[in-house]
C-alpha cells in the first residue's frame, strides 16, 4: 500500500506525538481512545496511508494531548486539499486553537476592546517577537 499522505503536516503530527505519548500511552491505547476500533490505523495516520477521518478529530486530538482546532485545520488540509481547505476556511473562518484565543483575548485587553487594526508597525513588531 502506498502512503500519499505521507508528507502531509497531519501525519507528521501523528507521529511525533505518538512517539512523545510512547511513555505514558501505547499506540493501542491511542487509538482506543480515539475510538477506532483497529490498533493499526495508527500505524497507517502516522505513515499517511490513511487521512484523518474528520469525524474523529475531537477524539483522536483528545487522545494525542493536541489542540482539536489545530489537529481540525491539519486534517482539513489532508482531507480536501490546501486550495479546498483555504476555500471552506475564507467561508466558515479558520478554526483558532485555544493558545490563539488567548493571544487574541490579550490582544482585546490590551487595546481595551478598541477594535485595532492591523498596521504596518503592528505587523512587524508580531513577526518580530517570533524572530520574523
Amino acid at each position: 500500500m502506498t502512503a500519499p499522505h505521507a508528507t502531509t503536516p497531519a501525519a507528521k503530527l501523528v507521529a511525533d506525538r505518538v512517539r512523545d505519548l510512547s511513555h505514558r500511552k501505547t499506540q493501542a491505547e491511542i487509538a482506543s481512545e480515539a475510538g477506532f476500533a483497529n490498533p493499526n490505523m495508527m500505524n497507517f495516520l502516522k505513515t499517511g496511508k490513511n487521512k484523518i477521518p474528520l469525524d474523529r478529530v475531537p477524539s483522536l486530538a483528545k487522545a494525542l494531548e493536541v489542540d482539536p482546532a489545530y489537529l481540525m485545520r491539519l486534517a482539513l488540509d489532508q482531507a480536501v486539499g490546501t486550495t479546498a481547505a483555504k476555500a471552506i476556511t475564507e467561508i466558515f473562518g479558520t478554526p483558532a486553537t485555544e493558545n490563539e484565543r488567548a493571544w487574541l483575548d490579550e490582544i482585546r485587553d490590551a487595546s481595551q476592546n478598541s477594535d485595532p487594526r492591523l498596521t504596518s508597525r503592528s505587523r512587524t513588531a508580531l513577526r518580530g517577537i517570533f524572530g520574523k
